[in-house]
């Protein structure tokens, strides 16, 4: 008897057919516009190199190809631990054309982190350096895909050309993003391929308002999710054009790729935005900027004062905004013409949110909640974590940690995260608030602050990296005598420590447990525990 049909007919798969390198990149070449630039891949040690669409989607078939032949399949997980270029961009788009889903790691991250990215991933294939390969832990099952052996180019041109999208679904898993670990182990939030086209739409044409003659360049590196939409998912959805180098940036060389390039989208975050503004005013030739017409921030609090002395010495307005893995990429922003300094603006359009109280009720206008955001790019689960899924992922709503109050013609201001705020002397004190204070004082130009237990109470301390040329000899006293005439007395830090930086993650944000670590280690120093 003959075996039945694998699909008689009866039965149709749901959901409508998307493979997103048809639609961020294949669609170009299909269209005719095979000859515009992608890429502009930019090295210390090499030539500049342009690389067009139709170069692009040759580079990812012949990828996809060598990943199948490496055993990986529709669904299997690919594992990306590359630095910027041309490798990390036809690798991701290689990778989701045959189907699998990629996710993206960091490899400047520990030995202990690269083994559980690895292992938490269970990733059939990784794509990496060689440098991190000979990292990875012995005994595992991965394939290795390793891009700066001396044949691996020769190796990828030996792959047949063409490749036919696989037939994945808009609700087919496409992408993990791993949050950042800040409270515990990084989690995979698990996205479905919708939710990067829709918040393409919503976010980068309706409020970045990005067209085919846009270039970007990103502060923060591809494997944040941040960058990954807006410096190579974002552009190449509009036919635009993104800037990849692969090392660390500075002011210096920032300003050299947005002259040499004409970018007209930075990506920043506020430390580098701080750092670039120090280096405009203290430039002898200013360099030419004109090309930009807005800059982006996100992953942290944007105090006003940092924004003033930007717009005033480029003329460029920042859209702050807040995102999450969770959501994929930013879903309140500022707009053009209707920034609102210390604000992070409005809701991105198709998105939603509550502001709620401790009873779960919504919180009237101006009182203070935790954000509940809802809206087409929330993930689906994080990976292996059904607790954590239930408590936060709930449905349409992401039920988020971060404290926000919305005024009364709807814009939002954020008040830091629930579990970083701390108790002292009986009342509730926000940590960004008070960094955002201190960073009006002209003597400081980024803040941290953190706390210690002394006598059974809670004693803040502020961590201050000095502006250039910044008087010192007061400091403490200056700041606590600042924070107490803007803000409140008990919110004025105790003790201040003059540092040359602060702690930070892999993203660029403030490590706030390790600013606490150094908080006790100052404290006892001083002989204060």
């Amino acid at each position: 008897m003959a075996a039945p049909a694998a699909n008689p007919g009866r039965y149709r798969v749901p959901g409508k057919p998307l493979n997103l390198t048809s639609v961020f990149l294949d669609r170009h070449v299909e269209a005719g516009h095979g000859d515009r630039p992608a890429l502009f891949i930019d090295r210390p040690d090499s030539a500049p190199r342009t690389v067009s669409y139709g170069e692009l989607q040759g580079l990812s078939d012949r990828f996809g190809h060598l990943l199948r032949g490496a055993g990986v399949e529709m669904e299997h997980r690919v594992l990306i631990i590359l630095e910027d270029g041309w490798e990390w961009a036809a690798s991701f788009f290689g990778a989701l054309k045959i189907g699998a889903t990629t996710a993206f790691v960091n490899p400047e991250v520990s030995d202990a982190e690269l083994a559980f990215y690895l292992e938490d991933s269970r990733a059939r294939a990784v794509v990496t350096h060689g440098r991190v390969a000979d990292r990875l832990p012995e005994g595992h099952r991965a394939a290795l895909v390793i891009v700066d052996t001396p044949d691996f180019e020769a190796q990828l041109e030996a792959q047949p050309e063409g490749l036919e999208a696989a037939p994945t679904l808009e609700d087919d898993f496409a992408i993990w993003l791993f949050t950042s670990g800040s409270t515990g182990a990084p989690k995979a939030a698990v996205h479905r391929g919708r939710d990067f086209v829709f918040n393409t739409e919503r976010y980068a044409k309706d409020v970045l308002q990005m067209a085919e003659g846009d270039i970007t360049l990103s502060v923060p590196k591809l494997f944040f999710g941040y960058a990954t939409g807006s410096n190579l998912l974002f552009p190449l959805y509009f036919g635009g054009s993104a800037v990849l180098f692969p090392d660390r940036p500075s002011p210096e060389r920032l300003t050299e790729l947005i002259e040499r390039y004409r970018v007209t989208v930075l990506i920043n975050v506020p430390t580098m935005l701080s750092r670039m503004s120090t280096h405009l005013a203290d430039a002898s030739s200013p360099p030419d900027l004109s090309s930009l017409r807005l800059v982006t921030s996100a992953g942290e609090a944007l105090p006003p004062e940092l924004y003033r002395r930007w717009k005033d010495a480029t003329g460029v307005e920042i859209l702050d905004g807040i995102g999450s893995a969770e959501m994929f990429h930013v879903f309140i922003s500022a707009r053009l013409g209707q920034v609102v300094p210390g604000s992070l603006g409005t809701l991105v359009p198709g998105y939603e949110a509550r502001i709620v109280g401790p009873d779960g009720g919504e919180v009237p206008a101006g009182a203070l909640g935790t954000l509940h955001i809802g809206g087409g790019s929330s993930a689906a689960f994080y990976w292996n974590r059904q607790d954590k899924s239930r408590e936060v992922l709930q449905g349409y709503w992401v039920i988020t940690s971060d404290l926000f109050r919305q005024d009364d013609q709807g814009y939002f201001w954020y008040a830091g995260r629930a579990d970083d705020t701390l108790k002292v002397a009986g009342r509730w004190l926000q940590p960004q608030e008070v960094e955002a204070c201190l960073t009006e004082h002209a003597a400081v130009a980024e803040a941290g602050v953190a706390a210690f237990e002394h006598e059974g109470l809670t004693k803040p301390m502020a961590f201050v990296v000095p502006a250039p040329g910044a008087h010192l000899g007061a400091l403490e006293k200056d700041l606590a005598a600042h924070v107490a005439e803007k803000l409140a007395g008990f919110k004025a830090p105790r003790f201040v420590e003059v540092v040359a930086d602060l702690p930070r993650g892999d993203r660029g944000k403030l490590d706030r447990p390790g600013l606490t670590a150094r908080a006790r280690d100052a404290a006892r120093a001083r002989g204060l525990t």
